[in-house]
């Protein structure tokens, strides 16, 4: 890029970041304090050899952005199971220069679990699926190989949701001159496909290991039983009866979305190029907005409350929720526990579930709701360290709500 462009880009991102448009909710004064309170008191983190941990220092949102170099950001804040704002900040991409609304699409990264998890506990609610059951009785395009470790335990789907499965830890790389991997081609790690093949490298339950390609065999276990590609299956049971008319799991967008997407900032604040898999999805192919991932976080804890089933019922989302084994705090830098797709905060009144996403070259979600209370936040941002800011953005809307802190920094 020619330096009088560059100058040019970086003076219009400054302006943007100052800039929010059109958001979702009527103007009430209190909420529009509360937005402001947030925007110039951002509590910052730092990280040390101790982890993560807060810090004492305050800043703007915008002096944040720029420190972060994450071009643009969105989010959303729910307070009693109803969306009590929304807003964005910023640009899509720092060359365009095209600003981020409301219906800006982003990456939602690894949060695409959550829906994929969603969507098996649908299957089970209906009889369709057993969640201890041996997955490879469902499969029927591809099995997971057997062997020395699956001998008398075998993997299913909880193990699966849980990431205790036994399934390796892999990228998604594939030849592009040869083409794109189907998503058995990408099971078996088999040309195009460059990651490691779904085989299992420990006795199945033994320990935690968190695996994405073991949720794309439970894409597969989706599109073997349902009969139908993922992302419509996503469509049909989830996204058209929640509402969710920006989310999708087909990608490249289609044309008339493409002006919205959120393009991936590397961490110096370079446009890159989207690396979203086209055939591997249910680990992180989601495409979406806050406000629809607010309609969907909604329904999950009006159902959790017994105030809705639409997609399913109290005592599934109460196993979705249910821990399933507490994480080594060190890997994370703070306590989490892992239930069925999500991972676990808190206690009691302090309780909350969501999960982080973060897909190269640099994009970040984060979804954290409470349950009890109906109060939620989701932020999606297009730079690498955006989960960072995320963080802080989340410890200080809950500061400022007076709401539990969703992390114990």
């Amino acid at each position: 890029m020619k330096i009088k462009t560059m100058v040019k880009s970086m003076v219009l991102l400054v302006l943007l970041l100052t800039t929010f448009f059109c958001t979702t909710q009527k103007e009430n004064p209190e909420v529009e304090q509360k937005i402001r309170n947030i925007e110039n008191g951002i509590l910052e983190i730092e990280i040390g050899t101790q982890g993560i941990k807060q810090t004492r220092k305050k800043s703007t949102l915008s002096e944040r952005l720029t420190f972060y170099k994450i071009p643009g950001l969105s989010m959303a804040v729910v307070k009693g199971n109803n969306i009590e704002w929304t807003k964005t900040y910023g640009t899509l991409n720092v060359e365009s220069g095209a600003p981020i609304t409301t219906e800006s699409i982003f990456q939602a990264a690894s949060t695409s679990k959550m829906i994929t998890a969603v969507l098996i506990l649908h299957f089970v609610e209906k009889g369709k699926l057993d969640l201890d059951e041996d997955v490879n009785t469902y499969l029927k395009s591809w099995k997971i190989p057997e062997n020395e470790f699956t001998r008398d335990k075998k993997v299913t789907m909880r193990l699966l949701l849980t990431h205790k499965s036994g399934l390796p830890i892999t990228n998604f790389g594939y030849d592009e001159k040869i083409g794109i991997p189907s998503l058995v081609q990408v099971l078996k790690g088999e040309s195009p496909a460059q990651n490691k093949a779904a085989l299992v490298e420990f006795v199945p339950g033994t320990k935690w290991q968190y695996s994405n390609i073991g949720y794309d065999v439970l894409q597969l276990v989706l599109e073997d039983v349902v009969g139908k590609p993922f992302a419509q299956i996503a469509r049909e049971s989830l996204f058209e009866p929640l509402g969710m008319k920006s989310s999708t799991f087909v990608y490249p967008l289609k044309t008339e979305l493409q002006a919205k997407e959120a393009m991936p900032h590397d961490d110096k604040g370079a446009v890159g190029e989207p690396a979203m898999h086209q055939t591997a999805l249910a680990h992180g192919g989601l495409m979406t907005t806050p406000s629809d991932l607010a309609k969907f976080v909604i329904e999950l804890m009006k159902a959790y409350q017994g105030e809705s089933h639409r997609v399913l019922y109290q005592n599934m989302v109460k196993q979705l929720l249910k821990k399933e084994l507490e994480l080594d705090p060190e890997m994370f830098g703070f306590p989490l526990g892992e239930g069925l797709g999500v991972f676990l905060f808190g206690k009691g009144q302090d309780f909350s579930f969501g999960h982080p996403g973060s897909n190269l070259p640099g994009t970040t979600s984060w979804l954290i709701g409470w349950p009890d209370s109906g109060n939620a936040v989701i932020i999606m941002a297009n730079g690498f360290r955006g989960d960072l800011l995320s963080m802080e953005i989340l410890s200080t809307i809950s500061s400022e709500y007076n709401w539990p802190a969703i992390l114990k920094l």
